[in-house]
């Protein structure tokens, strides 16, 4: 009898554990946001739908554990005032393009075509106020360079 009830106990430990682990891998799905991100380049003008992480627990999770996000979309991490950012792929199964803005709208850098799972830290290399992400390729295939200028209200208000 003993040993029957350490085994319940075991296989419900083992549940517990993996259904918290799988709440834990449930991707995170923001709102697009009803204005479009711009992004003006050499070429011409690009546009994204936009997803805004700007709290703590989004900021944190980002695209960790999401299998899709479409080639016309972009999530932007707003740290509200320019710093040097530090950002990984830990969890995030998808390559990456990160461009890395500057208060004004400027990119300061693009780390392009991030490793999926990475822990290695991706670094803004100058402060910033932002992070946008894209799938990988994206800044190649539509000419984003730094020094492009990112358009949307959270950047500069009513960008001109």
């Amino acid at each position: 009898m003993k040993q029957w009830f350490a085994f319940v106990v075991f296989i419900a430990a083992l549940i517990t554990g993996s259904v918290s682990v799988s709440a834990q891998e449930a991707p995170m799905q923001l709102a697009v946001d009803a204005q479009g991100l711009k992004i003006q380049t050499a070429a011409g003008e690009n546009n994204f739908a936009l997803e805004i992480a700007d709290t703590d627990q989004s900021r944190s999770t980002g695209l960790m554990y999401r299998t899709d996000f479409p080639a016309d979309r972009a999530m932007i991490f707003v740290f509200g005032e320019e710093r040097p950012v530090m950002m990984w792929m830990a969890n995030t199964p998808l390559p990456l393009d990160m461009l890395f803005v500057r208060k004004d709208g400027t990119i300061a850098h693009i780390a392009e075509n991030t490793k999926p799972f990475s822990k290695d830290i991706v670094s803004s290399g100058a402060p910033v106020a932002f992070v946008i992400e894209v799938n990988a390729g994206i800044a190649e295939k539509e000419g984003i360079k730094a020094g492009d200028k990112v358009q949307h209200r959270i950047i500069c208000g009513q960008c001109k």
